[in-house]
């Protein structure tokens, strides 16, 4: 699996196509341009919260005991440049987000004064630039906040937003043709014949590249043979990743190897691990190609452990960050010997419990909450032993 996973990564290319995306449609996009700010932000000094705009030095001598008397000079409202100057022995109300008045450098809260028409009873000494978010102290004039590579948070909308950005320069997303094969294959939403079965994989792989910020091109089922299945490689050459479900098992039929390698070079054929272990990749016209096994438990097993790291990194995404729980074996286990075994299991009081079936039961999947690894040569796990649980959400 170490030599298949670095393969893929010295073969894999970030894309460097461009889009234009409104602010609207920017979260979790990865942004293909630096974003200079072209004004301060805040533009003024603004006020932090509900109170009274003062010189500090006024205030300076106010106790519990002897308050200080200011005079209230006015009123600044939201929204509006201040119409007034705070003077010796003044102040001015504010609310939060006001423009600050020329003369004052600080705000008191109204916690601490009493007021009537005229004057403000100040109980508390002010400190200078208490409460008031400074001009620039944000953004600055001529700062990049956000750089090319950064991935779309909403915090980051909202720094997009503070700089007036309604459009903004994206990487596109990469596209990923889903070619499912298999005589048997029926697309969801038409008739099921009986010795048919509906096409799963095309499915499940889609959502892996959806959720690994690719763009899933769903392609219909074709027959295992080489002719169609070199002709839906070739049809599909224009995406930036092609992969084809089923057809990839070591066996008499070993149809992907035949055809990839005669229009490509094979990376490698058969991986080390369970379930999955026909999983293969070659390199076609400067594009990768995976084939991924026929049986979807295999199929979407495999694609958590390849197919989604390729897209990620095509997309200028990071690899993903697994959360990890530590739980206690249910029952014993007995492995493979010599093959890396991925295990379902369900955490349920403190116990990971094996949910595998078969390889052809999807719900081996739908029924976990992640999985566990184990190691090559080990024969058994007992019942107790602690494991670490990888977590598909």
């Amino acid at each position: 699996m170490e030599d298949a996973t670095r393969l893929i990564d010295e073969h894999a290319r970030p894309i460097d196509r461009l889009q234009m995306v409104s602010l609207a449609d920017a979260l979790e996009r990865v942004l293909g341009e630096d974003i200079k700010a072209d004004f301060d932000v805040p533009s003024r000094d603004r006020s932090a919260m509900d109170g009274y705009a003062v010189m500090a030095s006024d205030t300076s001598r106010a106790s519990s005991s002897k308050p200080v008397r200011l005079k209230l000079a006015g009123s600044v409202s939201i929204g509006q440049l201040p119409r007034l100057t705070v003077h010796r022995g003044e102040c001015a109300s504010v609310s939060t987000g006001c423009f600050i008045p020329d003369g004052a450098d600080a705000v008191l809260m109204h916690e601490n004064t009493e007021t009537d028409a005229k004057t403000v009873l100040v109980y508390k000494p002010a400190y200078v630039g208490e409460s008031i978010s400074v001009k620039g102290s944000d953004v600055k004039k001529g700062s990049v906040p956000l750089h090319v590579g950064d991935f779309i948070t909403p915090a980051r909308v909202g720094v997009l937003a503070s700089l007036g950005r309604a459009v903004i320069r994206v990487f596109d997303k990469p596209t990923v043709s889903i070619i499912p094969t298999g005589p048997e294959l029926v697309k969801v939403g038409s008739p099921l014949e009986e010795e048919k079965i509906y096409d799963i994989n095309s499915h499940t792989l889609s959502a892996v590249v959806a959720e690994s910020g690719g763009s899933p091109e769903l392609c219909d089922p074709i027959v295992d043979e080489r002719e169609s299945i070199a002709q839906a490689i070739g049809n599909s050459i224009g995406s930036d990743l092609i992969v084809v479900a089923g057809g990839s098992s070591v066996g008499e039929r070993d149809l992907m190897y035949d055809v990839l390698s005669s229009m490509g070079q094979v990376l490698f054929h058969g991986v080390q691990i369970k379930p999955g272990k026909p999983t293969i990749c070659a390199h076609v016209r400067g594009k990768l190609v995976l084939g991924m096994p026929g049986h979807p438990t295999s199929c979407l097993s495999n694609a958590y452990l390849f197919l989604m790291p390729i897209v990620r990194k095509l997309a200028h995404l990071p690899p993903k960050r697994l959360t990890t729980v530590r739980a206690k074996l249910s029952r014993r286990i007995v492995s493979t010997l010599g093959r890396k075994v991925f295990m379902t299991v369900r955490l349920s009081a403190g116990q990971a419990e094996p949910v595998f079936k078969e390889s052809s039961a999807i719900t081996s999947m739908a029924d976990a909450d992640g999985y566990i690894v184990i190691p090559e040569n080990t024969d058994t796990m007992e019942k107790g032993d602690e494991v670490e649980v990888s977590l598909f959400y």
